[in-house]
């Protein structure tokens, strides 16, 4: 029997007991270390809880796949200890918990802060990208390359012993843990569900950030009815750790002017006083990205549920955005409805149901179309296998069971064919 997964995240406290508890979130491939240079001034106001994701700093190794389903870990973790109602600062994917909390359990958060955060990471496309290479490559690719995504250049060379504490933190997460957090980003997107955000939100960014910089988060403040943003100079994705004592004055500041709420006098919260001046930089929102609307659902024929969306969606995840989008935008009066059919009936119909799952129908996809001699789309399915959680490995094994029974100049073929793409998908960037 397989064990349980816990519904609880690792957690530690800091700070007076029976102060207001004030939630610290860390980012990917993050401890609750990136906030050290935080807590000291904190917790002489806060009770400060900082938590881990699931195989991060030691934490139990039980993968979580999706926003929702972290958050979720999270509130049992509060309510477990008793607190009902917090204040919540989040980075980057702690920061995408935070805005879940704040659209499903508005009544749990007095205030919140998104460091680093957006409404929709990069694209799915990256972040499964990032789950192929460190499948096929362990974590080692991520630790390099840490450094650049987090700090300024300068920031790298002055401190090189801090450098070195976030390659380790990075190469001593669970692989699969990191695999299912890239899983959660890639189907992370509120865009249009920002304006639901009601509780008062300071949005905070590095002015140097290139991973989730100063666009996305005007767009954050564009659609939050009561949002507010702060730039840091000096500062790219782990600003918390670039700029201490400027994003600490942020951070008091917000929490102390926005955590009060009428229901917190009867909960015994505590309203501080303001003791910061001008924020360290504030700039309005600006012109932000247009937030799409919400796509309808498809009409219902014959009472079932047109499979059309699920299919869509289930194709994205599989193949990829960029392939489906240069599929669709390839089809003309000709081959749409060929484009359609197969979304519909292959992707809505067949890759939905529940017999197989998805590593197991890519295997069989593999020997399908090596037996039939379709090449072509024996490269973007090997893609797809990779996408699925194959590693090179098995799918090396596939192709050798597909010498036996399909014929070794087929497998022949297949090899060269998926060589590729496997050298091409699984070589970290230089």
């Amino acid at each position: 029997m397989s064990e349980t997964p816990p519904k609880t995240l690792q957690y530690r406290f800091d700070g007076p007991e029976g102060a207001p508890v004030l939630i610290l979130g860390p980012s990917l491939g993050t401890t609750w270390h990136m906030w050290d240079r935080q807590v000291p001034e904190l917790a002489r106001q806060w009770r400060v809880l900082r938590f881990d994701l699931p195989g991060h700093g030691g934490a139990p190794a039980h993968p979580a796949t999706s926003v929702p389903e972290l958050a979720e870990r999270l509130l049992a973790t509060l309510d477990g200890l008793g607190v009902q109602r917090f204040g919540y600062v989040g980075c980057s994917i702690a920061g995408a918990i935070g805005a879940e909390l704040a659209l499903r359990r508005p009544d749990r958060i007095a205030s919140l802060a998104l460091v680093a955060a957006s409404p929709r990471f990069g694209t799915a496309d990256e972040f499964r990208q990032r789950g192929v290479i460190v499948r096929a490559n362990g974590l080692d690719p991520m630790a390099r390359t840490a450094p650049e995504r987090w700090f300024t250049p300068g920031f790298a060379a002055a401190q090189p012993a801090i450098v070195e504490w976030a390659v380790q933190m990075v190469r001593t997460t669970d692989p699969g843990c990191y695999i299912a957090a890239c899983e959660a980003l890639a189907a992370f997107d509120i865009r249009a569900e920002l304006g639901r955000i009601s509780v008062p939100t300071l949005v905070l960014v590095g002015a140097e950030d290139q991973v989730t910089g100063p666009a996305e988060a005007r767009t954050l403040v564009a659609g939050i009815p009561d949002a507010r943003l702060a730039l840091v100079p000096g500062a790219s994705h782990l600003a918390p750790v670039e700029q201490p004592a400027a994003v600490t004055d942020l951070f008091v500041r917000h929490f102390s002017t926005a955590w009060f709420n009428p229901s917190d006098t009867a909960t015994g919260l505590t309203v501080m006083p303001d003791r910061m001046t001008q924020p360290f930089v504030s700039a309005p929102a600006g012109p932000v990205a247009e937030i799409a609307p919400a796509e309808q659902p498809r009409a219902v024929s014959n009472g079932r549920a047109d499979p059309y969306e699920a299919g869509m969606r289930v194709r994205r995840e599989v193949l990829g955005d960029a392939h489906v989008d240069r599929a669709t935008a390839a089809a003309d009066g000709f081959s749409g409805d060929f484009q359609e059919l197969i979304t519909r009936y292959a992707w809505g119909e067949v890759w939905t149901r529940d017999g197989l799952d998805r590593r197991t129908r890519s295997a069989v996809t593999l020997t399908a179309l090596i037996a039939g001699g379709h090449l072509e789309e024996l490269a973007f399915h090997t893609r797809a296998a990779l996408r699925n959680g194959l590693t090179p490995a098995e799918i090396r094994e596939v192709l050798i069971q597909t010498a036996v029974y399909c014929g070794v100049p087929a497998a022949n073929t297949a090899f060269r064919v998926a060589g590729a793409v496997i050298r091409e998908e699984t070589t970290p960037e230089a």
